[in-house]
């Protein structure tokens, strides 16, 4: 992994990502209101609300893919408000996507490679060793010359964190990775997540399948209609009153 750039001996660690007061509109729809949120280093969060809560949008401009109509988002102390998904990407920030996204025509390894040395900028021998390490790390060594386009939705989702994984994140966006597969098949991501999250590398997940998540998640936060409603013990914020009343009916658990 990347050097975690520790703060000096004394000084407070500041969030590794942060979002201060962040909305989002597209026109007139407000989609983020007011969203404030710190991720630690070294955290597993995870992110759960009904459907249109917010919390792809949320991503989008954590990771950059959006700029936010207010607020700012910051990624160890620095403003990155302005920067693009690239140049967060450079810098450590990484996501999945909902509906895989894979080069079809590729095979995974060129995939990875793309990830390596445009993601992450690396160079030829660099980006070898990081391809290497994500397909160990992801179970995909045995598929590593297949085209994309013909995985299963399970290698589609394991080529997923692999190639955002040859980025050599920081901090993983991980959003929905579980939708679509059986339990046994979310599990074996599991497995994955925790390897990667014992790495050092900082994990937050959005996901539906919350029984799943809770095997991984240290911290739990809510969203409803574009605003935090709830944030902390993961089986508090699961009893809360106000999580309830927004989401039960809605969600696996």
């Amino acid at each position: 992994m990347r050097d975690a750039g520790l703060p000096a001996a004394g000084a407070p660690a500041a969030p590794i990502l942060a979002a201060s007061r962040v909305g989002k509109s597209f026109g007139a729809l407000q989609v983020l209101q007011d969203v404030s949120i710190d991720i630690g280093r070294g955290e597993a969060v995870g992110i759960v609300g009904p459907n249109g809560a917010g919390k792809t949008t949320l991503f989008n401009v954590l990771s950059g893919a959006y700029a936010p109509s207010s607020g700012q988002v910051f990624l160890e102390g620095r403003d990155v408000t302005q920067l693009d998904a690239a140049a967060r990407c450079r810098l450590g920030v990484a996501r999945s996507h909902q509906v895989p996204r894979p080069f079809g025509g590729m095979t995974v390894f060129e995939n990875l490679h793309v990830a390596a040395s445009v993601g992450a900028g690396a160079g030829a021998q660099r980006a070898q060793e990081l391809c290497l390490r994500s397909l160990r790390l992801c179970g995909m060594l045995g598929v590593a010359n297949r085209r994309a386009d013909t995985l299963g939705l399970l290698d589609r989702k394991r080529l997923e964190m692999a190639r955002a994984l040859a980025t050599d994140p920081q901090i993983l966006l991980l959003d929905e990775i579980g939708g679509g597969l059986t339990d046994g098949e979310a599990l074996e991501l599991v497995a994955i997540i925790r390897e990667i999250l014992a790495g050092g590398v900082t994990i937050v997940w959005i996901e539906h399948i919350v029984h799943v998540l809770l095997q991984v998640v240290q911290r739990l936060v809510c969203m409803e209609s574009g605003r935090i409603i709830a944030d902390g013990d993961p089986h508090a914020v699961m009893k809360d009153p106000a999580v309830i009343e927004a989401y039960l009916g809605s969600v696996s658990i």
